[in-house]
């Protein structure tokens, strides 16, 4: 037995962890011990699995014993092992977070107890969508986290989480019914859900049938990737969830619906008749999200609006169909999950330092928290795609394969994708110089906590402005003297730290990073190492 027949393990450990968390609900120490613990196990298994599929190719793991097409099969290749680790350790890296912050914030019988069961559900749902072998159970990876992120979502009961989580499941609901009339109508098609018997029986089917089929996933999937104009949803969502949830959604749950597009497109319906459509979808995402961002005056809004915008980078190398552009696409999804959630997770470190997330009400952070302005500063620059970041040569892969492709829509996409990426680094600047570059004193109305621990004409800090607000310090320093200035929780900042250091980390190793997504891509383009995995070597 080969250790990649362990990648259901991946699916099975944060399940049985959250049923271990749930029972331990009233012992968060130990509950948050369990979930980190398990989160870790889970993450060392997928490395090993993703090393044995790099040297041996995909591993079908049949559960159950049925044969296909009749039984659940679980597909580990390169691409979904791939994904699985990396979306592992951010998830490991969120959750290290939340911990800590909601360690500092005494949350000790709170909504941060029901949040460590509900958010290894999340996970497994995740690792679930990677591994699916079918659409029924791809369909039951993406129910799996619509319930576990609507829970999270709504976490502290506010009126403005309860609004942005209907909104969130309503169109994820539309998106799911629009999945599963799929599911039905390519069943009564071909008699088979599996994706590698699809592979096959597809291309049997009149062109028109074809069409539609291809359609309805397009759209499906297109709402669960946030893609123009099915993204409208995400800017109003995303931002209203507590820091942790917001991250590891920004980082994990649009790119599910990523992987299900190039899932489709290489593997189901491998011609290019949408590429057109596919390519506008990827320019108009990547335009109107950024220039979204531009209009955002609170960090959270600007960052769900470029998320938007760099899907469209995904959809950009997808819609090329060669092995350089699907390579490069793997590459940013691996960069933009890293480093989308570590801004993400700035901003709530941002948040507790300066008391809000308002451009206009801070200031001065560079010289109050240096450390964190250099946590925003790293990642910043990367999603900008300056040189030799890892965004960079993602989008210059892209911008390569887009060039190599020839046709006059692939370069109208290559000057979109510069100008949408020249646009990000004004964004990011806009967001450096005024909340970390400037002075407190030139910030507009801003926040007690902040006033309250900006340096007076005298150079000393002041308690007045907290004593004399309403406000209730949202970080883990009590004011008990004029000299105590609040401190980010140390749990909260490693984590931040860590993700940070590997953004770094994948710029370092982008040599090998990009060998592995140009592999991916080959089998991909390819269909027959994974055909082969599930239905044998013998399958035509």
């Amino acid at each position: 037995m080969s250790i990649a027949s362990l990648a259901p393990l991946a699916v099975v450990l944060p399940f049985l962890g959250a049923a271990l968390a749930f029972v331990l609900i009233r012992q968060p120490r130990i509950q948050r011990r369990v979930s980190l613990g398990t989160l870790a196990v889970t993450l060392a298994l997928e490395v090993l699995v993703l090393a044995f599929v790099w040297q041996s190719g995909p591993v079908a793991v049949h559960l159950g014993g049925w044969a296909p097409p009749f039984g659940i099969v679980m597909v580990a290749d390169q691409f979904s092992s791939l994904l699985l680790v990396i979306s592992s350790a951010v998830s490991l890296a969120v959750l290290a977070y939340a911990s800590g912050q909601g360690a500092a914030d005494g949350e000790e019988g709170g909504p941060l107890s029901v949040f460590h069961p509900t958010y290894l559900i999340l996970v497994a749902g995740v690792s679930n969508a990677f591994l699916a072998g079918d659409l029924f159970n791809l369909y039951v990876g993406f129910e799996i986290l619509l319930t576990a992120s609507y829970v999270l979502m709504t976490l502290g009961g506010t009126g403005s989480r309860i609004r942005a989580g209907i909104t969130y499941v309503v169109v994820s609901v539309v998106s799911s019914l629009l999945f599963l009339i799929a599911i039905a109508m390519i069943y009564g098609a071909t008699g088979t859900v599996t994706l590698a018997d699809l592979a096959i029986k597809l291309g049997q089917l009149d062109h028109g049938t074809q069409q539609l089929l291809h359609v309805l996933l397009l759209v499906a999937f297109g709402i669960k990737a946030a893609v123009f104009p099915l993204s409208f949803w995400l800017p109003d969502s995303y931002p209203t969830a507590p820091a942790p949830v917001t991250a590891v959604f920004a980082g994990l749950l649009t790119k599910v619906g990523v992987y299900a597009i190039i899932r489709t497109e290489t593997l189901l319906f491998p011609s290019d008749h949408f590429n057109t459509v596919l390519m506008w979808a990827a320019l108009l995402t990547m335009l109107v999200g950024i220039l979204g961002a531009l209009a955002q005056t609170d960090i959270k809004r600007m960052l769900s609006f470029t998320l938007v915008s760099h899907i469209g980078y995904m959809i950009f190398g997808v819609a090329l169909s060669s092995v350089l552009g699907l390579a490069a696409t793997i590459f940013y999804i691996i960069h933009h999950i890293t480093i989308q959630t570590s801004l993400f997770m700035v901003t709530g470190l941002v948040e507790r330092r300066g008391g809000t997330s308002a451009i206009s009400r801070l200031g001065g952070l560079a010289k109050l928290s240096p450390l964190l302005a250099a946590l925003y500063f790293i990642p910043a620059m990367n999603l900008s795609g300056i040189p030799p970041f890892s965004g960079f040569l993602g989008k210059l892969g892209l911008l390569q394969a887009g060039v190599a492709d020839g046709s006059p829509m692939a370069y109208v996409l290559v000057v979109g994708a510069v100008a949408a990426s020249l646009l990000t680094l004004l964004v990011m600047a806009r967001v450096w110089n005024r909340v970390f570059w400037r002075s407190t004193a030139d910030a507009e109305d801003p926040d007690p906590v902040l006033l309250a621990t900006a340096p007076d004409a005298s150079g000393r800090r002041s308690m007045r402005a907290l004593r004399t607000s309403r406000y209730v310090d949202a970080t883990e320093g009590r004011f008990a003297g004029e000299n105590e200035i609040p401190i980010l929780p140390k749990m909260m900042v490693y984590s931040t730290l860590g993700l940070v250091v590997l953004g770094v980390a994948l710029s370092v190793f982008a040599g090998p990073l990009f060998e592995l997504s140009q592999q991916a891509a080959d089998a991909m383009l390819a269909r027959t190492p994974y055909i082969a995995a599930v239905l044998g070597a013998g399958a035509p």
